[in-house]
Formats: structure tokens, sequence, C-alpha cells
């Protein structure tokens, strides 16, 4: 007389062999969630700075950030505090990562400029958005027949 049903070895194999694709797949999709990451800080980056040169051109003056963009900046390096109501003009706000970790300053002053800086910082997504907006870290000129962009 047969039994139907799997030997301890078999099953032994099998959770070997799942366990082995675990092991590859989950570094991978860490790396994935990491990039998803620094692709929507690099696009809030690029959004941010459209807006407030469109703001800018526009108005022939920046404002407070939470007139010119919807993307979230904070007052301090490091810190939460919401930048909404900070005016660019004479100021520098952050842009943080997901962690609020800090990776980028803008400085904005009254003639229409606006530099934009890497802040250095140890997150690989902060590493990353800095590799992703380097063409970005410069000072921008908005305004009149002099526009850099």
């Amino acid at each position: 007389m047969k039994r139907a049903g799997f030997t301890m070895i078999e099953l032994i194999f099998v959770i070997v062999i799942l366990g082995i694709l675990a092991a590859v797949a989950i570094p991978k999709l860490a790396a994935t969630r990491t990039d998803a990451k620094i692709s929507k800080d690099a696009s809030d980056v690029a959004t941010a700075l459209g807006d407030m040169g469109s703001y800018y051109t526009a108005q022939g003056k920046f404002d407070k950030v939470g007139v010119m963009t919807n993307v979230k900046f904070v007052t301090a390096k490091d810190g939460t505090t919401d930048a909404k109501d900070t005016n660019v003009s004479g100021n520098t706000v952050y842009f943080n990562d997901s962690n609020d970790k800090t990776c980028l300053s803008f400085t904005g002053t009254d003639d229409g400029n606006l530099t934009i800086k890497s802040e250095s910082n140890g997150t690989a997504e902060c590493k990353g958005l800095n590799k992703a907006v380097e063409h970005m870290e410069k000072k921008h000129v908005f305004g009149g027949s002099n526009v850099l962009y």
C-alpha cells in the first residue's frame, strides 16, 4: 500500500529553494522602492523649480513658498517645520527626502536669482536625488531676456 504525500526530504528541498529565491528577490525589491522615491523626489524638485520660475516670470518677484508651489519645503536643515509661509527671497528653504533628511537647499534673491545647492547627506535617497538633479544645481535667473533654465 502506497501513501500519498511528500517525504520530509522533498519538503526540505522545497523550503531551501524558496529561501534562495527570497534571498535574491528581497534586495531587488528594496532597491526598486528607493529608485521610486528618488524619481518622485526628482519630479517634485523639477516641479518646484518650474513653479517658482513661472511665478517669478509672471509676478516679477518671489513670494512665500506656499503661494508659488505645492511642493513641501522646510525651514531648517533636518527639520520638519513647513516652509509654506516663508518667503524665498533672502531666505533658504530645504527639500527633504522621505526620512526628513535634507537633500537640497533653495535660496532666492529679490533680483530673480534662485540657487539650488546639494546638501551632504548619507542616505541612499539623497545621494540618488543629488545625482538625478545635478544639472539643476546651479543659479537660475528668471525674468527678462536673460532666462537660464
